[in-house]
């Protein structure tokens, strides 16, 4: 009774203008003197206007949280994912595995597709220098060829035989001395003739190259004395940088270990190689210039062409035997700056043209326009 009174009581108190109540329509005039008609709102005594509160009472109020519930109800699920414990979500939602699973066949198998030939390649790549010593797989006539080049070896003296990063050395001087000459020296011979980098290491001798020295030397000394070797500015930055690592650790000496090696500022897989075998005496792998490259290639010593020295040397190093691995750099590049040229290779006085791919088309006239191989 105290909540019908309340009602009765608050509607009393609103009150409703009498214009507001009328049901005649009234002419409105705009600023242009035009009449728009406009029904008025009829209001009731009995119907709520804006202007009412609502007032509930406690059973409507019951009534509609119990509609609530049973709405939620039937909007969510119960959903169990896994062994997690079970999480309350939305018919309407979606994860990203059944947005995934949700996908047409076709694009499906699309994707599984890519996803078979990406792992083939990359086995493959991997793969590629096991198989070729699993199957056996070596050069025809390598070894009739490698002797033929040997004896040509002796015939022609080339630059590397005395101005090789081998011959720049100090003789007679401590051995942890001796290595890091010999890595300098290495470093030097990037991308730079073998005569200008045996000149650059004796002006370095005579200056003092030690560990202590060298670090004590300014930048532009350094620059006079190993110019103009190829890409010398960017040399110095290495040469310091690598100094000042031995320096702090490696107690002066140089890396005993491969990795270690190429891990040094300016020093790759074939300076690290000719390093461990020159300056440890420890061959653990095919040191690969542009000489053993190109004439690789060029003898078909690569079951496929290769793009880079490295690739090279990872096909070499599949077949050729480790007992050649050491002297197989010296005696390609001096074959390769007498004979094999980049440029005007002499196949007509090779003793091995008529066992070599390019020596044979060259002769034969087909290799003649084509771009040499550096």
């Amino acid at each position: 009774m105290s909540v019908v009174k309340s009602q009765r009581t608050l509607r009393s108190r609103i009150s409703i203008p009498p214009e507001i109540i009328s049901d005649k329509e009234s002419a409105i005039t705009n600023d242009k003197s035009k009449k728009v008609r406009r029904k008025k709102i009829i209001v009731k005594a009995e119907t709520k206007s804006e202007l009412e509160i609502p007032v509930k009472t406690e059973e409507q109020n019951i009534e509609n949280a119990s509609k609530n519930v049973k709405l939620k109800k039937s909007i969510k699920t119960e959903v169990q994912i896994g062994d997690e414990t079970a999480i309350t979500a939305s018919k309407y939602f979606k994860s990203e595995s059944e947005k995934s699973t949700n996908k047409s066949p076709r694009k499906r198998k699309q994707v599984e597709n890519n996803a078979v030939k990406t792992e083939k390649a990359i086995k493959l790549k991997t793969n590629q220098a096991v198989t070729d010593i699993e199957d056996g797989w070596e050069p025809e006539n390598w070894r009739e060829v490698l002797d033929n080049i040997l004896k040509m070896r002796k015939m022609y003296v080339a630059p590397v035989d005395s101005l090789g990063c081998e011959e720049c050395p100090e003789k007679g001087i401590k051995p942890e001395v001796f290595r890091y000459q010999t890595l300098i020296s290495v470093m030097l011979s990037s991308q730079t003739r073998d005569e200008v980098t045996h000149a650059a290491s004796q002006r370095l001798i005579e200056h003092g190259l030690t560990v202590d020295n060298i670090l004590k030397t300014p930048d532009e000394k350094i620059g006079e004395l190993i110019y103009p070797a190829g890409f010398w500015k960017t040399k110095i930055k290495f040469i310091k940088n690598t100094t000042q690592i031995l320096k702090d650790q490696y107690n002066g000496d140089i890396p005993r270990t491969y990795k270690e090696l190429c891990k040094l500022p300016g020093v790759g897989p074939k300076m690290a190689h000719i390093v461990m075998s020159v300056a440890w005496n420890d061959t653990v792998g095919i040191a690969v210039d542009t000489h053993v490259h190109r004439i690789s290639n060029r003898l078909g010593w690569v079951r496929k062409p290769t793009k880079d020295p490295e690739g090279t040397r990872k096909a070499l190093e599949s077949w050729l035997p480790k007992d050649q691995w050491g002297p197989i750099n010296l005696t390609l590049v001096g074959f390769g700056q007498t004979i094999c040229r980049p440029v005007g290779p002499s196949c007509e006085k090779c003793l091995i043209s008529n066992l070599c791919p390019f020596g044979r088309g060259v002769l034969s006239g087909k290799n003649k326009k084509k771009k040499p191989l550096k």
